[in-house]
């Protein structure tokens, strides 16, 4: 068998790291960095070093009483929802194993497994249907040698919501042929008003499902990820875990369970600007005749196609001329569309907005 080409860098990471610095940012995809006030912290809430051996058994405790699940099927291998991924990747899959991906996606998802050089796939999520599932399709494209199917849920970069029905349908196709679904729920954080929280996973199923508290709550800084998994593949994973990071900084997962604390607040903080943002982006770009788009009451990310626009050239005039930076639609797969941000500063996003207005014409 011969394998697929080792992919050794993303681009979007790079894009996202160093070419977003425009003073109207519409770029980011998460909510606004929060202020080490906003957290409340004491002294006594941190500390250099601790028992952390496989995790910091107070904070998996919190992760696992907010999903109902057993602390067994959490782990916690810090460096947020992206190295989540990436060690729930590496732990399930060898090299030139099928994975089945959904398109538009997350472009680091894609290069990743590139990285691991799995045999990548691609069944499409579409415009015309609102950016959901289709478990029908994706059905008919698993095969015996499918070992893995990757989803979003909100769909990033649409924000798209999966209903639970439609994902335990591609769930049982899957285990049809012994494959997981692995479900990156990183933004389906945002949907938790009620304090409620609710996950896909089961742990007697075949869906790993991935998060953080980076997106949705701006404290990024402390690269809080986890995975939950069934407890014999949660352990593969933290042993694989050991070849990778070792102990994540033990102070940050202090900070961590500090935060779990604070998720009421941080959420309202979270949500007085989403929905400000996303009323005037509905004000100011909704009926835009330039923007074909689905505007979804849900999620931090809009998803527009731009008519008859290079968007490339569009989008490096809104940054030169306008100072104002969106995310080109070629880093998930669709180069006629742009990704907007709604996470950020109020008066700042809606300044954004309309220099992005006065750039369409």
């Amino acid at each position: 068998m011969t394998l697929p080409t080792q992919v050794r860098q993303s681009d979007y990471m790079h894009f996202a790291k160093y070419s977003t610095g425009a003073k109207y940012n519409l770029a980011s995809s998460g909510v606004l960095d929060a202020k080490l006030s906003d957290l409340d912290l004491t002294l006594d809430d941190l500390a250099l070093h601790g028992p952390n051996a496989g995790g910091y058994p107070p904070l998996m405790q919190k992760i696992a009483d907010r999903f109902g699940v057993d602390v067994s099927c959490v782990v916690t291998p810090g460096g947020g929802c992206s190295f989540a991924n990436h060690l729930a990747f590496a732990a399930i899959l060898s090299a030139g194993d099928e994975v089945l991906v959904e398109d538009p996606t997350y472009e680091l998802l894609t290069s990743t497994l590139g990285y691991l050089q799995a045999d990548i796939r691609r069944f499409e999520r579409s415009p015309a249907n609102g950016w959901r599932l289709n478990p029908e399709r994706i059905a008919a494209q698993i095969t015996p040698k499918t070992r893995l199917i990757v989803l979003t849920n909100l769909h990033n970069p649409s924000s798209a919501l999966d209903s639970d029905e439609a994902v335990a349908a591609v769930a049982e196709a899957a285990a049809k042929v012994g494959a997981w679904v692995l479900i990156d729920e990183v933004y389906r954080e945002l949907m938790f008003r009620d304090e409620a929280a609710r996950t896909a996973f089961h742990a007697d199923g075949n869906i790993v499902v991935t998060s953080s508290l980076t997106k949705a709550y701006g404290v990024s800084g402390l690269r809080c990820g986890w995975i939950l998994a069934p407890k014999d593949l949660a352990y593969k994973m933290s042993r694989l875990n050991d070849l990778f990071g070792v102990h994540p900084p033990h102070v940050a997962e202090r900070m961590a369970v500090v935060a779990f604390d604070r998720l009421p607040n941080l959420r309202a903080r979270a949500n007085t600007m989403i929905d400000a943002n996303r009323a005037a982006y509905r004000q100011l770009l909704g009926q835009h005749p330039r923007l074909e788009q689905e505007v979804f009451d849900q999620g931090t990310t809009v998803f527009p196609r731009l008519v008859d626009t290079d968007v490339d050239a569009f989008v490096e005039t809104l940054k030169s001329k306008f100072d104002t930076g969106v995310v080109a639609g070629r880093y998930f797969g669709r180069p006629d569309r742009i990704r907007i941000g709604l996470g950020g500063d109020t008066p700042m996003s809606r300044m954004a907005m309309e220099r992005l207005a006065e750039a369409l014409g």
